[in-house]
C-alpha cells in the first residue's frame, strides 16, 4: 500500500471513530433524558471552540502520522484498534449507562458493590470516577475503560498516548545503554494500553507496570500476554510508594493519572518517580490540558469535573506541574500540548 493510500486510510479510520463517538454521545444523552426523571443539562460547546478543536485534532493526527513516517513506531500501530473488545463490550457499555446516569443525578460517587473490597486503598481512590460502576475496582470497569475513554476523546485516546513515544524513543536511543538492558516503568498502567504502545516502539526493552487496581492489572496482563514472547512485569502498588530500588529505571512514564490525584499526592508521586529514575534518565508525564494551555476551553474544563466526577481535576487545571517537577529534582523540562493533552518531559540530572 502506498504511503498516500495508507495515510488516507488512517485519516478515514480516525474520522470514522470521531463521528461514531459523537453519535454515541448524542444518542446516549437523548435516550437517558427520555427514560430519566431528572434531565441533565449539558452546555453546548461554542462553534468557534469546535472549530479550534477540529484543527487541533487534525494537527494531532498529522503529528501521529509523521512520527510513524520517521520510524518512531511502525505504521501498523496507527491501525491497532481493540476491535474484539469493542464488539464484546460495547453492548455492556449501554447496559451500564443507566446506572452511571442515576449515580450522576443523585451525586453518588462512593458507591461500591458488596463484593468489592475497598479496604487498604487511599481514601482519594475509593471514588466512582466518571460515575462508573465500582470505580476502578471491578473487572467490568477494566473491560469498559478503554472503550469509554475512546468514546470520550472521539477515538483519539491512543493517538494522544502515542505522543509520549517520540521523546521516549529519542532519549533512550541517545544513550549508550544496550536496548535489551533498558528498563521502563509505566506508573498507573491501567489496562496496559500505554505499555503495549511502548513495546511496539521499543521491542527489546524490559517493561514494568504498576497500578492500584487488581482488576485493571488482570486486564493489562490479558492484553500484554497476547504479544508473542511477552512476560508482563506488573505489580499492584501505590504510586506514592513504588516498590523499586533507587535509580533503577532508564525511563518512567505516567499517562492520565495526575488529574485524579489530590495536590499533595501529586507531589509525592513525582518524588517517587524521581527516586526510581536513573541519573540521566527521563520522566514523561501525559495528562489533561490545563487552563494556561487552552484558555478557550475554560468553560468546558470547569464543567468537566462535575459532569464526570473528577474531584481533583479543578485544582489540577491550575496546578504548576513544572514547579512540582523541579521541586522533586528534575531539570531541563520540556512541555508539549497536543489536542486535549499536555506532556511534560523531564530529566534527572546525571
Amino acid at each position: 500500500m502506498s504511503d498516500t493510500l495508507t495515510k488516507l486510510t488512517y485519516q478515514t479510520l480516525q474520522q470514522g471513530k470521531s463521528y461514531f463517538s459523537l453519535a454515541h454521545k448524542t444518542l446516549s444523552v437523548r435516550l437517558m433524558n427520555i427514560i430519566s426523571t431528572v434531565h441533565r443539562q449539558f452546555k453546548p460547546i461554542p462553534n468557534e471552540v469546535i472549530r479550534i478543536l477540529e484543527q487541533k485534532l487534525n494537527d494531532l493526527l498529522e503529528v501521529d502520522w509523521q512520527d510513524a513516517e520517521r520510524g518512531i513506531y511502525p505504521k501498523s500501530l496507527l491501525f491497532d484498534n481493540p476491535w474484539e473488545d469493542f464488539f464484546r463490550y460495547y453492548p455492556a457499555e449501554w447496559l451500564d449507562l443507566p446506572q452511571r446516569w442515576l449515580r450522576a443525578n443523585q451525586k453518588k460517587y462512593q458507591e461500591f458493590s458488596t463484593q468489592i473490597d475497598t479496604l487498604d486503598y487511599p481514601s482519594y481512590y475509593v471514588q466512582n470516577f466518571h460515575y462508573q460502576t465500582d470505580g476502578y475496582l471491578s473487572d467490568l470497569s477494566a473491560n469498559l475503560y478503554d472503550l469509554q475513554v475512546e468514546l470520550l476523546f472521539g477515538g483519539s485516546a491512543d493517538v494522544m498516548r502515542r505522543r509520549i513515544l517520540a521523546p521516549l524513543v529519542l532519549a533512550l536511543h541517545a544513550t549508550s545503554v544496550h536496548p535489551r538492558q533498558i528498563r521502563i516503568l509505566d506508573v498507573a498502567c491501567g489496562t496496559g494500553r500505554t505499555l503495549k504502545l511502548i513495546r511496539s516502539a521499543l521491542p527489546q526493552a524490559s517493561l514494568y507496570g504498576t497500578d492500584l487496581s487488581p482488576a485493571y492489572l488482570r486486564k493489562a496482563n490479558e492484553l500484554l500476554s497476547q504479544i508473542p514472547g511477552e512476560l508482563p512485569q506488573l505489580l499492584q502498588a501505590n504510586a506514592e510508594e513504588l516498590p523499586y530500588l533507587d535509580n533503577y529505571f532508564h525511563a518512567v512514564t505516567s499517562v492520565f493519572l495526575f488529574h485524579e490525584l489530590p495536590a499533595t499526592v501529586r507531589q509525592r508521586v513525582i518524588e517517587e518517580c524521581f527516586r526510581v529514575t536513573k541519573p540521566g534518565g527521563i520522566f514523561i508525564l501525559c495528562d489533561s490540558i490545563q487552563m494556561s494551555d487552552s484558555p478557550e476551553m475554560q468553560p468546558t474544563m470547569e464543567f468537566f469535573d462535575d459532569t464526570y466526577h473528577e474531584p481533583y481535576y479543578k485544582h489540577y487545571t491550575t496546578d504548576n506541574l513544572v514547579e512540582r517537577l523541579e521541586k522533586a529534582g528534575f531539570e531541563n523540562i520540556e512541555m508539549q500540548v497536543h489536542f486535549l493533552s499536555k506532556y511534560l518531559i523531564a530529566h534527572k540530572p546525571i
